[in-house]
């Protein structure tokens, strides 16, 4: 087995860096605390998450640095006031320090910003001491700090560091809804149940079956979830820390923990070095024999965690539809663009067709040749009809040859309402869309290098979970 020794030095946050983020949080929690202090708010500014864990990751590797800092209120203390005293606290302090910002809606709004350089989320909850007393989602926050800090053994943050770091690099840590993966909670909790990153690993691959449950607290609530993989919350029976996880990345953990286990790299703690370019993407594509499709349109303004469902909602509804028109999809997948400050952010889906042309006509089963009534008034609609086994068939023109017309067809006014369209999508859609061949696409000057990686890691699925 490797040492990780090395590994741990890179992605281990310095003392300076430490000593950096402890003095910007204790500035943050104090200009709020005097500004509370000072207009009568019955708040008060505390430090949660990674950082005041000790389980992030440098920022200067790739990590996950986020300072989370947390207004909490009394519970006596009405919603209304609460978002607005909260909002008003977390307003002042980030103008105060000259960070910039956007307010966003979680159970309520908070804001998100950089403060020298640091992403920070000023959030308002309330202050509960166990789970019965949950007003809001954000509120747990609190006991999961709470409890994390209570039970991570002496060392242990460097095995949740490793963990951390090995998911990210093998694609499976996130549980934002774009990429379903592992939350750094269930991480964490991974630690504290079975010890080390290595035994998480070993563990995975040994046992963990779909529907596979940890219940650290023994509350006995397992069977009440039926997900991919069940973590009962140890701060609350009644959820399950890994909902958000779906079965492909947890199935992807488990091959990245395979070849690891296998042949134990230190290149699986780094970012994988990926050579590409359009030239080759092309041929590749044009060696599947296939015809890829993409459409894109514009991003509507909303968080991403509201935005993504609905690209796959579109995505997998397009799917549907194609095939229910004869066309055969071998896959699919979406892309987003993300933080170009000139441009507006856009929505990628990709098709690819197995059948993307089809004949003229096709055969259209009509009523058994016993039902008198319906098979009388299905030969008169189409007198050129016959008989298959018990069946009356007849041949129907096609309204759409190709996955082209289909989709074109589908993109109007009257067409969408067939398709399963996001509400926020459907709009950007209707205005603005473009559908284009990916052989088309990739002729373009001056594409997105982010959008050629997406098409490569599309074309190569397999490579980021093995070194």
């Amino acid at each position: 087995m490797i040492d990780f020794t090395r590994i741990l030095e890179d992605i281990e946050p310095s003392e300076d860096e430490q000593k950096k983020i402890e003095k910007l949080s204790d500035k943050l929690i104090d200009i709020i605390n005097t500004n509370a202090h000072d207009k009568g708010f019955s708040a008060r500014a505390v430090l949660l998450g990674s950082v005041a864990k000790n389980t992030w990751i440098s920022s200067d590797n790739n990590g996950d640095v986020d300072i989370d800092i947390f207004i909490k209120f009394p519970l006596s203390t009405s919603l209304e006031d609460l978002k607005a005293q909260g909002l008003e606290l977390a307003y002042y302090c980030i103008e105060t320090v000259g960070g910039t910002y956007e307010e966003r809606y979680a159970s309520h709004p908070y804001l998100t910003g950089v403060i020298d350089g640091y992403p920070v989320d000023l959030v308002p909850c309330y202050d509960i001491q166990q789970s019965t007393e949950l007003k809001s989602a954000v509120d747990r926050t609190i006991l999961h700090t709470e409890y994390v800090r209570k039970n991570l053994k002496n060392n242990q943050e460097k095995e949740v560091r490793l963990l951390k770091r090995f998911m990210k690099m093998v694609g499976t840590y996130g549980s934002e809804f774009k990429v379903g993966g592992f939350s750094g909670y269930l991480c964490e909790l991974l630690i504290i149940h079975y010890g080390s990153f290595l035994q998480v690993l070993q563990k995975v691959c040994s046992e963990w079956k779909p529907g596979y449950q940890i219940d650290l607290m023994k509350f006995g609530t397992a069977d009440l979830f039926s997900d991919s993989l069940v973590v009962v919350d140890p701060t609350d029976k009644n959820r399950n820390v890994s909902a958000a996880l779906t079965l492909q990345k947890m199935a992807e953990f488990r091959v990245a923990a395979a070849n690891f286990l296998e042949n134990p790299k230190k290149a699986y703690f780094y970012p994988k070095e990926i050579s590409y370019d359009v030239k080759a993407i092309r041929v590749e594509f044009e060696k599947r024999d296939t015809h890829s499709l993409i459409l894109t349109f514009p991003a509507p303004n909303i968080p991403n965690d509201a935005l993504h469902p609905q690209i796959n909602k579109t995505g997998n509804s397009l799917v549907k539809i194609l095939e229910t028109g004869d066309f055969s999809v071998l896959d699919n997948d979406c892309w987003t663009s993300e933080g170009n400050d000139n441009e507006e952010n856009k929505v990628w889906i990709l098709l690819e067709m197995n059948t993307w042309h089809l004949p003229n006509y096709k055969k259209h089963y009509g009523p058994r040749v016993w039902d008198d009534d319906n098979a009388k008034r299905f030969i008169q609609k189409h007198p050129a009809s016959w008989v298959e086994d018990e069946w009356w068939v007849t041949l129907t023109k096609r309204e759409h040859q190709d996955a082209e017309s289909l989709i074109k067809g589908t993109l109007t006014k009257v067409g969408i309402k067939n398709l399963r369209v996001g509400k926020h999508l459907k709009k950007k859609i209707l205005n603005n869309y473009e559908l284009l061949t990916v052989s088309d696409l990739l002729v373009q000057e001056e594409l997105d290098e982010k959008l050629l990686k997406f098409m490569y890691c599309y074309l190569h699925k397999h490579e980021l979970l093995t070194r």
